[in-house]
C-alpha cells in the first residue's frame, strides 16, 4: 500500500521515467518508486511537471496538491471514476433515504464529539466528560445542531485566547492546512470507491464539488487538531513556516482505530469509503465504521 506524501518545497523539474518519479532540484536528482506514493504537495509555483507524469499520476490515483500565494492547498488532481461497480454505487447514493442519510449524519457528529472530548482528556482538560455527555443529545440528523455546541464548547477549552475566525492565529493556518490534506485524501477515498464526491449525506450545497468529503470529514477533524495541539506553535500571530507545513502533512501517517484495528489515517480514509458504500447499498447506518482516538494520542 502506497504510504509516502512527498513535500516539495524548493524549484524543481518532475518527470516520469521507468514508472518512477524523477525529482531534478539543482544538481540532485531523486527517485521515487510511485507505487510508494500517495500524496505528493508543491509548495512552490517554481515547479514543472511533464505530462506524461501528471497523467501517470491520475491513473495511479496519487493525490497532486497545489497550493495559493500563502501556501495554502489551493486544488488538487482527481482521475477519472474507474471503479468497476461505479454505475451501481452512483445509484445508492442518489436513492439514499432521507432517514438513512440522517442516521448517518448523527453518527458522523457523535464520532466527531467522541474524538474531541478524547482530544480534551489527552489534554487533561477536567470538562471532557462534560463534551463527552452531549452526545446524548445528538438526535438523528441532528436537528438541535449540537455539533455547533459542542464546537463551541470544544474550542474555548482546548486553546486559550483562541477563536477560529482569527486568521491571523498561526494555529488557525495550522488546522486548516492540515484539514485541507485531510480533504484531499478522502477525496481520493470517494474516488477510489467509485462514490461522487459531490453527492453528500448531510452537506448539500450546489456550489461544493465535494460535499461527501465535507461529511466523512468531521469525525477526522480532532486528530489534526490533536497535532496542533501537541505542537504548541509560537507565536501564536505568525505564518505557518515551511517546516510547520511539512509537520502538518504528517497527518496522514498518524494512527487511529478502527474497530479493533490500528492503522494509518490514510488508511482509515480508505475503509470509511468503503464501508460508506455498504452502508448506502445494505440501506443500514450501522456498517459505517468510523476513526476513534487512541488513548494516548496519535502516533
Amino acid at each position: 500500500m502506497a504510504w509516502r506524501c512527498v513535500h516539495i518545497s524548493r524549484p524543481a523539474r518532475l518527470k516520469l521515467k521507468d514508472g518512477q518519479m524523477l525529482i531534478v532540484q539543482d544538481d540532485d536528482t531523486i527517485t521515487l518508486p510511485l507505487e510508494d506514493i500517495t500524496c505528493c504537495v508543491l509548495d512552490t509555483p517554481q515547479i514543472t511537471l511533464s505530462g506524461a507524469l501528471l497523467s501517470t499520476l491520475a491513473v495511479q490515483g496519487i493525490i497532486l496538491i497545489v497550493p495559493d500565494a500563502r501556501h495554502h492547498p489551493a486544488g488538487l488532481l482527481l482521475p477519472f471514476h474507474q471503479h468497476y461497480a461505479q454505475a451501481d454505487i452512483i445509484q445508492f447514493q442518489i436513492s439514499a433515504s432521507l432517514p438513512l442519510r440522517k442516521r448517518l449524519w448523527q453518527l458522523l457528529v457523535t464520532t466527531k464529539i467522541n474524538n474531541q472530548a478524547a482530544v480534551l482528556n489527552m489534554q487533561r482538560h477536567s470538562e471532557a466528560k462534560r463534551l463527552q455527555n452531549m452526545i446524548d443529545l445528538v438526535t438523528s440528523g441532528d436537528k438541535a445542531n449540537i455539533e455547533a455546541q459542542a464546537a463551541r464548547f470544544y474550542w474555548s477549552r482546548l486553546f486559550l485566547n483562541f477563536t477560529r475566525a482569527n486568521e491571523a492565529d498561526k494555529r488557525n493556518g495550522l488546522l486548516n492546512y492540515g484539514y485541507a490534506i485531510l480533504r484531499a485524501a478522502l477525496a481520493r477515498a470517494c474516488v477510489a470507491a467509485g462514490l461522487i464526491p459531490s453527492l453528500g449525506v448531510h452537506h448539500a450545497s450546489r456550489t461544493n464539488a465535494f460535499n461527501l468529503v465535507d461529511d466523512l470529514i468531521e469525525p477526522f477533524r480532532p486528530f489534526v487538531d490533536q497535532m496542533v495541539a501537541q505542537y504548541h506553535p509560537e507565536p501564536a500571530t505568525a505564518s505557518a513556516s515551511l517546516e510547520d507545513r511539512q509537520f502538518m502533512v504528517g497527518i496522514l501517517s498518524q494512527s487511529v482505530l478502527i474497530g479493533q484495528e490500528t492503522m494509518t489515517i490514510l488508511a482509515a480514509t480508505e475503509i470509511v469509503a468503503s464501508n460508506l458504500v455498504k452502508a448506502l447499498e445494505h440501506n443500514s447506518a450501522a456498517l459505517l465504521r468510523l476513526p476513534v482516538c487512541i488513548a494516548g494520542g496519535s502516533s
